[in-house]
């Protein structure tokens, strides 16, 4: 059984990679980068 249990790791250590390089993703066409803040803000005291 650890033979088994062996085998099977080393065969999924083996399959990685087995695609080619790795890629990095690309980003999707977007408005950009940037941050936008709206609104108000009040501090008061209610009676």
């Amino acid at each position: 059984m650890k033979r088994i249990i062996a085998a099977l790791a080393l065969l999924s250590l083996a399959a990685c990679g087995a695609d080619g390089e790795p890629e990095r993703p690309e980003a999707p066409p977007g408005p950009g980068i940037g941050v936008t803040i709206t609104g108000s803000a009040e501090i008061g005291v209610a009676r």
